[in-house]
């Protein structure tokens, strides 16, 4: 590929895509590569370099090394990262600790803030789409996959995509937001949503709307069970901030900047050990849960959470 690189095994594929690992032969460096066929329109890679390079090298977001058509297929060059966490995850036998968990949303929460600032929402927050680092990076989470984001606001009329119903599900449904399931215009509610449930799904190793490989639910009973769940009861057993992260996700109007500090109280509160640090290299640590007496206490938090805390900034977006 670009006379430089030689593909080697295949690390993953989507819908549109398959990555391979692939080693610059000029410089020895290893790589990974995306490969999309031309035919595909629009080109999801195409669009995915375009998001990375405006958003530059933020702390998270891979690196963009090479684009271009390589024989029939768009390639994209990105730097090699690590093992996403839906596979350190399985490799743990689905426990992560709540400090892990804590410190994954806290990373999380900066970098879907750095994404919204630059006018995009991911579309796609779910654990096959975060990765650690490699080498000195090893404690870094990255989003990855920017395939299906998309432009939420225009900085050049200062505008925001108007609200739309009739929109298709975009995403994985099992973290998807009901409101994406519905058919409404996403926005940054909507990856807090997908992020919220993401955690909750560390905490508890599943979420009532998956079940085993062998039985998998359809979109619409995946949507039923998510309205059927309340907070409460989706949050029995964890900690009651993650429900705060829930309610507070569900009460953000379309167009509305969310509350970034206000969340990040929440998950800095919950803080057990040193600060920053994922435990992964733990095998045998516990999932901690609150005392008793804070987790009974879920469906008072849900009520006193509503109306929502008065954010640091009120958001100037119509």
């Amino acid at each position: 590929v670009d006379g430089r690189f030689r593909l080697g095994n295949i690390l993953g594929s989507g819908s549109y895509a398959v990555v391979y690992r692939a080693q610059n032969f000029l410089n020895d460096d290893v790589v990974a590569i995306k490969l999309e066929p031309l035919t595909s329109r629009p080109s999801s890679v195409e669009c995915e370099y375009k998001i990375l390079k405006r958003l530059g090298n933020g702390v998270g977001i891979p690196c963009v090394i090479w684009f271009g058509r390589e024989s029939t297929y768009h390639a994209l060059a990105l730097e090699l990262l690590g093992p996403s966490l839906h596979d350190i995850f399985k490799a743990r036998n689905r426990k992560f600790s709540l400090h892990t968990v804590v410190n994954i949303g806290d990373q999380l929460l900066s970098r879907l803030e750095y994404i919204h600032s630059y006018g995009y929402i991911h579309g796609d927050i779910k654990p096959q789409n975060i990765l650690v680092g490699l080498g000195e990076s090893t404690q870094t989470l990255f989003v990855v996959d920017f395939g299906i984001a998309k432009m939420y606001w225009n900085a050049a009329t200062e505008t925001h995509i108007p609200f739309r119903r009739g929109q298709p599900l975009t995403g994985t449904p099992a973290f998807a937001s009901i409101n994406n399931h519905l058919g409404l215009e996403p926005g940054c509610r909507d990856d807090l949503k997908s992020f919220s449930y993401m955690l909750i799904y560390f905490l508890l190793g599943s979420l009532p709307w998956l079940t085993s490989n062998h039985e998998k639910l359809s979109t619409s009973d995946i949507l039923e069970c998510k309205v059927d769940t309340t907070i409460a009861d989706l949050c029995d057993g964890v900690p009651p901030e993650f429900a705060n992260l829930l309610v507070y996700s569900q009460s953000l109007s379309f167009s509305e900047d969310p509350d970034y500090d206000y969340l990040c109280s929440l998950l800095r509160g919950l803080h057990t050990t040193e600060i920053g640090l994922l435990d992964f290299i733990q095998p045998n640590d516990p999932v901690i849960h609150s005392p008793t007496s804070n987790i009974h206490s879920v469906a008072e938090v849900v009520l006193l959470c509503l109306p929502k805390p008065t954010p640091v900034h009120k958001s100037t977006r119509v």
